[in-house]
């Protein structure tokens, strides 16, 4: 990396990480209200309705995330701790590498959180969805 005085820390990338699952645990709680509109026959139609509901879940969470990171490259949680959402070369993200970050770091909590701990042997700080989405996160710098 060529600047390192805009590597994100650990540390600060927990504080994001923490301030944001506050946030969308608020939001899904909220569309949880939809699932309400169920009707009472399906309630018990087995394993495809809790997968429709996965479903649902997974949903919100991408449209919480990518609509923060594709709009305005941070989530309210990455606004306070300073910290955005950029390509490779600093510029701004695409829909596609929003979408295969978004689904990258759910691979890289599904792999005991090991995706987010990669970066604390990657010589560039990169976590596993950085390198599968080619999008990174770097710090602000208040002028």
């Amino acid at each position: 990396m060529k600047n390192n005085q805009q590597t994100v820390g650990f540390l600060r990338l927990i504080g994001s990480i923490f301030y944001d699952s506050l946030l969308l645990t608020a939001v899904l709680f909220f569309a949880t209200f939809a699932l309400l509109l169920i009707p009472q026959q399906l309630q018990h139609a087995g394993p495809y309705l809790e997968l429709a509901k996965l479903a649902w879940y997974v949903f919100v969470s991408y449209c919480y995330f990518a609509g923060f990171w594709y709009k305005g490259r941070q989530t309210p949680g990455m606004r306070t701790w300073q910290i955005e959402l950029v390509d490779m070369q600093g510029g701004k993200v695409t829909m596609k590498q929003v979408t295969l970050r978004f689904f990258s770091a759910i691979l890289s909590w599904l792999l005991a959180g090991l995706g987010f701990l990669w970066r604390l042997i990657d010589r560039n700080n990169y976590s596993l969805h950085d390198h599968l989405s080619g999008s990174k996160l770097q710090r602000i710098r208040k002028s």
